[in-house]
């Protein structure tokens, strides 16, 4: 009987312990608390970011213009050398 007992109040002690840890942790965590503070930089930051994602799509855009005008120039070579190449044979 005594055995019960003590099983019995192993298994009280440790299912009121599993019960009581979620409020245990949440008096001790102070996070709450500090995570409003940050949340003033955070617009800055996301401004930040906006600014670099526009710079890199500049980039990509002046890239691809970079790559329109070669291939432009090649097609102009490409268009003007058959026609002199074309004048000395006749």
């Amino acid at each position: 009987m005594n055995t019960r007992f003590a099983k019995l109040t192993l298994a009280t002690l440790i299912s009121a312990s599993i019960g009581l840890s979620p409020l245990t942790v949440m008096a001790a965590d102070p996070a709450p608390a500090p995570a409003a503070v940050p949340a003033t930089p955070a617009p800055a930051a996301q401004l930040e970011k906006a600014a670099k994602k526009s710079a890199k799509k500049s980039k990509k855009d002046k890239k691809a213009e970079k790559k329109a005008k070669k291939k432009s120039k090649k097609k102009a070579k490409a268009a003007q050398e058959p026609t002199a190449a074309q004048a000395p044979q006749q």
